[in-house]
């Protein structure tokens, strides 16, 4: 379903001006055109842009998604200012971020939850002042919000698993073998949404969940707490699949196998395509991730965001349903599951890592071997 293009309706006030001082001029806030520096001009050409993104234990947020945004605002709109908080995993911090911004005057914020029940509230306040809000990346239980832009997040908890089961199948593990399941944070939205993608394939087969847990804030150290534990408990021999829902718990998963002892290590998911992770299947400590590619993903972002400052609502190709059942106008772009079949022809490829950045001297040999040259 698409949503239809709408733009701002701008009224001619009548003036009275003398024949010699009339002079012609266009009106930017009903259109957009291209200045000589290519960019957009218009009646929020200078505008302050707000990048509000939840915390620092995910790599790409610096890495990626901030330095991607801010490069294509600078494309679309040069003389766009783009204002750039994290939240460090902080709910009460991040409504404070998205207040000093509202106060700042930003014309659009840009809002990667935390917690995204509690950034509905950041949405309402935004809306009192006529700022459009995009979610981004996660889904803010929201129905004002402008637009969403993420990934299909149930296909990514299905590529997940279904790749960890393909392999434990691979591997001629016994039909009842046991996984561990470790989810994302309770109070992300997409976390859920991984979720509910990965227990639909698991829960199609016979091997058995030993233990399921949704890790507070993503925190790695507190998913290794909970996989040691439930490594003593189940016995370290009878996990012999390891469902983690990113890369950070994914090595965490990896870190507790190691310290009870585990050589031969089980498949292990992940997800981001994160340097540690990347390095970890090349060397055969992590299966697989799932490849988000955040650059078309911070882009069009950027791109919404300019649009929405000078008065147009992006067309989308989608809709999704927030959890209190409201509709919002959204991209939903595709996932991609990496092993090391596919390493070169996806994030090296697509510009995300140098070769030289993966192939380090203790991975280079595992780079030959993969064909990442």
């Amino acid at each position: 379903m698409r949503t239809v293009t709408k733009r701002a309706a701008v009224s001619a006030a009548a003036l009275l001006l003398s024949a010699g001082m009339l002079t012609a001029c266009s009106n930017g806030s009903s259109g957009d055109k291209s200045d000589d520096t290519g960019g957009t001009s218009g009646a929020n050409s200078t505008a302050k842009i707000g990048l509000l993104l939840p915390d620092t234990v995910t790599p790409r947020y610096a890495t990626a998604d901030y330095p991607y945004f801010k490069d294509e605002v600078a494309a679309k709109c040069p003389k766009c200012e783009v204002l750039y908080q994290n939240a460090a995993g902080s709910a009460a911090t991040q409504q404070q971020q998205a207040q000093a911004m509202i106060t700042q005057g930003v014309k659009v914020l840009v809002l990667d939850p935390f917690d995204g029940e509690a950034a509905a509230a950041i949405v309402t306040q935004a809306k009192a002042k006529n700022i459009p809000v995009i979610s981004y990346d996660r889904l803010i239980d929201s129905g004002d919000l402008a637009a969403y832009i993420s990934f299909d997040n149930e296909k990514v908890g299905k590529l997940q698993a279904q790749a960890l089961v393909d392999r434990m199948k691979e591997l001629g593990l016994p039909d009842t073998a046991g996984i561990l399941e470790i989810n994302g944070s309770p109070t992300d939205n997409n976390a859920s949404q991984f979720k509910t993608g990965a227990q639909s394939v698991l829960g199609s087969t016979s091997y058995k969940v030993l233990g399921e847990y949704d890790t507070p804030g993503w925190d790695p150290a507190k998913a290794q707490q909970w996989a040691s534990g439930q490594i003593s408990k189940v016995g370290a021999k009878n996990v012999q699949g390891v469902y983690a829902a990113n890369d950070d718990t994914g090595g965490a998963a990896i870190a507790a196998l190691k310290a009870a002892g585990i050589t031969k290590l089980p498949p292990v998911t992940g997800q981001d395509a994160s340097l540690a992770g990347i390095q970890r299947i090349l060397a055969g400590e992590q299966y697989m991730t799932v490849y988000k590619a955040f650059k078309p993903e911070a882009s069009k972002a950027a791109d919404m965001a300019v649009d929405l400052a000078n008065g147009t609502k992006p067309d989308l190709p989608a809709t999704v349903k927030t959890a209190k059942g409201a509709s919002v106008p959204a991209e939903l772009l595709d996932p991609v599951a990496v092993t090391t079949k596919n390493i070169a022809d996806t994030v090296v490829k697509d510009g995300l890592y140098k070769v030289s950045d993966i192939c380090t001297a203790a991975y280079k040999d595992a780079c030959d071997k993969a064909g990442i040259k």
